[in-house]
């Protein structure tokens, strides 16, 4: 879940790579998947669809408690927002999910009232530009 993603478990991301464009999502679903190597598209084994993948940096051999390095996978099920409007998530988002506006290598992102279901407001872009978030 995203709530459970730390900066320190994604610091070593070096580009997020769309699959799609994400111009029209109001939200993505962002998990942590364990990887074999630590080179090219993650495997993905959820019903629906990957959107995008964080790349990562070299980086030393992970630690012995961690025998496999992680990457961020974006996606989305068929019931989320994006295919049925008028569906579960009308208002609302997946605990899991972020505005992908919000998304770059190493930042978690965070809810907006977009991937909530409402209309972006002009409250909302100028609390961002002053650093203020308020939690969802």
């Amino acid at each position: 879940m995203s709530s459970l993603i730390t900066e320190d478990e994604i610091r070593y991301e070096s580009d997020l790579v769309w699959l799609e464009d994400i111009t029209d999502l109001d939200y993505v679903r962002q998990s942590l998947d364990r990887l074999p190597t630590r080179r090219g598209k993650p495997a993905y084994h959820r019903d629906g669809r990957m959107v995008g993948y964080a790349t990562l940096t070299p980086r030393p051999r992970p630690p012995a408690h961690q025998a496999r390095s992680a990457a961020r996978v974006f996606w989305l099920l068929p019931h989320d927002r994006d295919t049925q409007p008028e569906g579960l998530y009308e208002t609302g988002a997946p605990a899991e999910a972020v505005d992908p506006r919000t998304l770059d290598a190493g930042t978690k992102g965070y809810k907006t009232e977009r991937s909530e279901g409402g209309p972006p407001s002009t409250a909302s872009t100028a609390m961002r530009e002053l650093g203020i978030t308020l939690p969802l």
